[in-house]
Protein backbone atom coordinates (compact mmCIF):
# COMPACT_ATOMS: atom_id res chain seq x y z
CA UNK A 1 0.00 0.00 0.00
CA UNK A 2 1.07 4.00 -0.92
CA UNK A 3 2.19 5.56 2.08
CA UNK A 4 0.28 8.38 0.53
CA UNK A 5 -2.81 6.04 1.37
CA UNK A 6 -2.50 6.35 5.31
CA UNK A 7 -3.39 10.64 4.61
CA UNK A 8 -6.53 11.31 6.48
CA UNK A 9 -5.73 14.74 7.16
CA UNK A 10 -3.93 17.31 6.02
CA UNK A 11 -2.39 21.01 6.89
CA UNK A 12 -1.80 23.80 4.96
CA UNK A 13 0.40 26.61 4.91
CA UNK A 14 -1.54 29.96 4.00
CA UNK A 15 0.70 32.68 2.73
CA UNK A 16 2.13 31.33 -0.46
CA UNK A 17 0.82 28.47 -0.40
CA UNK A 18 -3.21 29.52 -0.84
CA UNK A 19 -3.14 33.16 -1.04
CA UNK A 20 -0.51 35.85 -3.05
CA UNK A 21 -0.74 37.96 0.32
CA UNK A 22 2.50 39.83 -0.87
CA UNK A 23 1.29 43.23 -2.18
CA UNK A 24 -0.70 43.51 0.41
CA UNK A 25 2.09 42.92 3.07
CA UNK A 26 4.00 45.46 0.36
CA UNK A 27 1.41 48.17 0.89
CA UNK A 28 1.58 47.93 4.95
CA UNK A 29 4.68 47.32 5.53
CA UNK A 30 5.76 50.83 3.00
CA UNK A 31 3.00 52.50 5.01
CA UNK A 32 4.73 51.63 7.81
CA UNK A 33 7.97 52.75 6.70
CA UNK A 34 6.23 55.89 5.69
CA UNK A 35 5.69 56.98 8.97
CA UNK A 36 9.61 56.34 10.39
CA UNK A 37 10.84 58.73 7.52
CA UNK A 38 12.17 56.04 5.66
CA UNK A 39 11.80 55.01 1.75
CA UNK A 40 9.26 52.12 0.66
CA UNK A 41 10.66 48.99 -0.32
CA UNK A 42 9.97 46.34 -3.07
CA UNK A 43 7.29 43.87 -3.97
CA UNK A 44 10.04 41.74 -4.63
CA UNK A 45 12.09 42.11 -1.82
CA UNK A 46 9.40 41.60 1.27
CA UNK A 47 8.45 38.59 -1.03
CA UNK A 48 11.98 37.40 -0.34
CA UNK A 49 11.19 37.84 3.83
CA UNK A 50 7.96 36.85 4.42
CA UNK A 51 7.65 33.29 5.91
CA UNK A 52 8.45 33.71 9.93
CA UNK A 53 5.94 35.56 11.13
CA UNK A 54 5.03 39.71 10.99
CA UNK A 55 7.47 40.79 13.49
CA UNK A 56 10.50 39.28 11.44
CA UNK A 57 9.15 40.90 8.09
CA UNK A 58 8.96 44.33 9.90
CA UNK A 59 12.58 43.74 11.50
CA UNK A 60 13.55 42.76 8.22
CA UNK A 61 11.94 45.61 6.33
CA UNK A 62 13.15 48.43 8.73
CA UNK A 63 16.75 46.63 8.86
CA UNK A 64 17.02 47.33 5.04
CA UNK A 65 15.06 50.50 4.91
CA UNK A 66 17.53 52.28 7.04
CA UNK A 67 20.82 49.68 7.36
CA UNK A 68 20.54 49.30 10.85
CA UNK A 69 21.56 45.25 12.04
CA UNK A 70 17.88 43.60 12.28
CA UNK A 71 20.33 42.44 15.96
CA UNK A 72 20.59 45.98 16.83
CA UNK A 73 19.59 47.35 20.14
CA UNK A 74 18.47 50.52 17.70
CA UNK A 75 16.07 48.79 15.80
CA UNK A 76 14.78 46.28 18.37
CA UNK A 77 13.95 49.42 20.29
CA UNK A 78 11.64 51.09 16.46
CA UNK A 79 10.54 47.83 16.11
CA UNK A 80 8.54 47.35 19.15
CA UNK A 81 7.29 51.09 18.56
CA UNK A 82 5.84 50.32 14.63
CA UNK A 83 4.53 47.44 14.87
CA UNK A 84 1.27 47.99 15.89
CA UNK A 85 1.22 50.79 13.33
CA UNK A 86 2.44 47.56 11.09
CA UNK A 87 -0.81 45.59 12.43
CA UNK A 88 -3.14 48.17 11.95
CA UNK A 89 -2.39 48.81 8.19
CA UNK A 90 -2.08 45.46 7.50
CA UNK A 91 -5.80 44.88 8.74
CA UNK A 92 -6.53 47.57 6.08
CA UNK A 93 -4.92 46.31 3.24
CA UNK A 94 -5.95 42.61 4.01
CA UNK A 95 -7.60 41.56 1.12
CA UNK A 96 -7.07 44.27 -1.71
CA UNK A 97 -4.30 42.95 -4.02
CA UNK A 98 -4.06 39.74 -2.33
CA UNK A 99 -4.93 37.01 -4.65
CA UNK A 100 -5.87 33.17 -4.53
CA UNK A 101 -3.11 30.85 -6.50
CA UNK A 102 -4.90 28.97 -9.33
CA UNK A 103 -7.02 25.94 -8.65
CA UNK A 104 -7.09 26.49 -4.51
CA UNK A 105 -10.60 26.33 -4.17
CA UNK A 106 -11.43 23.56 -6.42
CA UNK A 107 -8.96 20.95 -5.24
CA UNK A 108 -9.93 21.74 -1.48
CA UNK A 109 -13.00 21.22 -1.98
CA UNK A 110 -12.54 18.13 -3.93
CA UNK A 111 -9.82 16.83 -0.98
CA UNK A 112 -13.13 17.86 1.77
CA UNK A 113 -15.66 15.83 -0.39
CA UNK A 114 -12.73 12.99 -0.44
CA UNK A 115 -12.94 12.69 3.25
CA UNK A 116 -9.95 14.83 4.62
CA UNK A 117 -10.17 16.92 7.52
CA UNK A 118 -7.92 20.07 6.29
CA UNK A 119 -6.21 22.98 8.72
CA UNK A 120 -4.38 25.78 8.10
CA UNK A 121 -0.69 26.12 9.84
CA UNK A 122 0.53 29.65 9.19
CA UNK A 123 3.19 32.03 10.63
CA UNK A 124 0.20 35.05 9.74
CA UNK A 125 -1.08 36.44 13.57
CA UNK A 126 -4.48 34.24 13.92
CA UNK A 127 -6.20 37.95 13.90
CA UNK A 128 -5.96 38.11 9.79
CA UNK A 129 -5.33 34.54 9.46
CA UNK A 130 -9.34 34.51 9.57
CA UNK A 131 -11.11 37.53 8.32
CA UNK A 132 -8.41 36.25 4.98
CA UNK A 133 -9.84 32.71 4.59
CA UNK A 134 -13.52 34.53 5.12
CA UNK A 135 -12.60 36.84 2.04
CA UNK A 136 -11.90 34.01 0.11
CA UNK A 137 -14.64 32.07 1.02
CA UNK A 138 -12.19 28.96 2.35
CA UNK A 139 -13.10 29.42 6.10
CA UNK A 140 -15.79 26.75 5.90
CA UNK A 141 -13.43 23.99 4.44
CA UNK A 142 -10.96 24.04 7.03
CA UNK A 143 -11.84 22.07 10.63
CA UNK A 144 -8.90 23.83 12.24
CA UNK A 145 -6.87 27.28 11.95
CA UNK A 146 -3.67 27.76 13.63
CA UNK A 147 -2.23 30.99 13.29
CA UNK A 148 1.52 31.90 14.05
CA UNK A 149 0.41 33.13 17.54
CA UNK A 150 -2.04 30.48 18.34
CA UNK A 151 0.56 28.42 20.44
CA UNK A 152 3.75 29.22 21.87
CA UNK A 153 5.81 27.98 19.14
CA UNK A 154 5.18 28.20 15.16
CA UNK A 155 6.96 26.98 11.90
CA UNK A 156 9.77 25.44 11.71
CA UNK A 157 8.97 23.97 15.22
CA UNK A 158 6.65 21.26 15.11
CA UNK A 159 4.36 22.45 17.85
CA UNK A 160 1.49 23.53 15.62
CA UNK A 161 1.65 19.60 13.75
CA UNK A 162 2.29 18.06 16.87
CA UNK A 163 -1.51 19.78 18.11
CA UNK A 164 -3.07 18.51 15.42
CA UNK A 165 -2.15 15.24 15.67
CA UNK A 166 -3.52 15.77 19.33
CA UNK A 167 -6.32 17.44 18.98
CA UNK A 168 -7.61 14.76 15.57
CA UNK A 169 -5.76 11.79 17.67
CA UNK A 170 -3.60 10.65 14.86
CA UNK A 171 -1.22 8.54 13.99
CA UNK A 172 2.25 10.68 12.37
CA UNK A 173 1.62 8.48 9.18
CA UNK A 174 -1.98 9.90 8.98
CA UNK A 175 -0.96 13.83 8.84
CA UNK A 176 0.26 15.67 5.40
CA UNK A 177 1.42 19.06 5.67
CA UNK A 178 1.97 21.59 2.64
CA UNK A 179 3.57 24.55 1.73
CA UNK A 180 5.73 26.65 -0.25
CA UNK A 181 9.02 27.27 2.74
CA UNK A 182 11.28 25.33 4.11
CA UNK A 183 9.80 26.18 7.54
CA UNK A 184 7.09 24.06 6.55
CA UNK A 185 9.22 21.23 5.08
CA UNK A 186 11.09 21.50 8.60
CA UNK A 187 8.55 21.64 10.90
CA UNK A 188 7.17 18.47 9.18
CA UNK A 189 10.15 16.64 9.37
CA UNK A 190 10.40 17.57 13.24
CA UNK A 191 6.87 16.37 13.55
CA UNK A 192 7.69 13.07 11.89
CA UNK A 193 4.54 13.40 9.08
CA UNK A 194 4.68 13.83 5.30
CA UNK A 195 5.09 16.45 3.32
CA UNK A 196 4.78 18.25 -0.21
CA UNK A 197 6.94 20.92 -1.17
CA UNK A 198 5.58 23.67 -3.71
CA UNK A 199 7.63 25.55 -6.23
CA UNK A 200 5.57 28.68 -6.84
CA UNK A 201 5.29 31.41 -3.58
CA UNK A 202 8.01 32.43 -1.10
CA UNK A 203 10.78 30.35 -0.04
CA UNK A 204 13.73 32.62 0.10
CA UNK A 205 14.66 32.16 -3.01
CA UNK A 206 15.57 28.63 -2.91
CA UNK A 207 14.39 25.31 -4.19
CA UNK A 208 12.00 23.72 -2.01
CA UNK A 209 13.42 20.87 -3.14
CA UNK A 210 16.62 21.23 -1.32
CA UNK A 211 14.66 20.94 1.63
CA UNK A 212 14.03 17.30 0.50
CA UNK A 213 9.65 17.13 1.09
CA UNK A 214 8.43 13.66 0.10
CA UNK A 215 7.44 15.62 -2.82
CA UNK A 216 7.13 18.43 -4.81
CA UNK A 217 4.32 19.87 -6.88
CA UNK A 218 4.62 22.63 -9.65
CA UNK A 219 1.05 23.22 -9.32
CA UNK A 220 -1.68 23.39 -6.28
CA UNK A 221 -3.96 20.86 -7.90
CA UNK A 222 -1.55 18.26 -8.42
CA UNK A 223 -1.66 17.44 -4.75
CA UNK A 224 -4.69 15.06 -5.54
CA UNK A 225 -2.04 12.96 -8.07
CA UNK A 226 -0.47 11.70 -4.85
CA UNK A 227 -3.44 11.06 -2.28
CA UNK A 228 -5.08 9.41 -5.42
CA UNK A 229 -1.80 6.68 -6.23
Amino acid sequence: MSQWANIKAIAFDLDGTLIDSVPDLTAATNATLAECHLPEVSDALVRSWVGNGAQVLMQRALSYASSMAEDSTELQVQLEQVMPRFMHHYGEHLQQHSLLYPHVRETLQQLTQAGYKLAIVTNKPYRFTVPLLTAFGLDELFSEVLGGDSLAKMKPDPMPLQHLLQQWQLDTTQLLMVGDSKNDILAAKAANVMSIGLTYGYNYGEDIGLSEPDAVCEHFADIGKYLQS
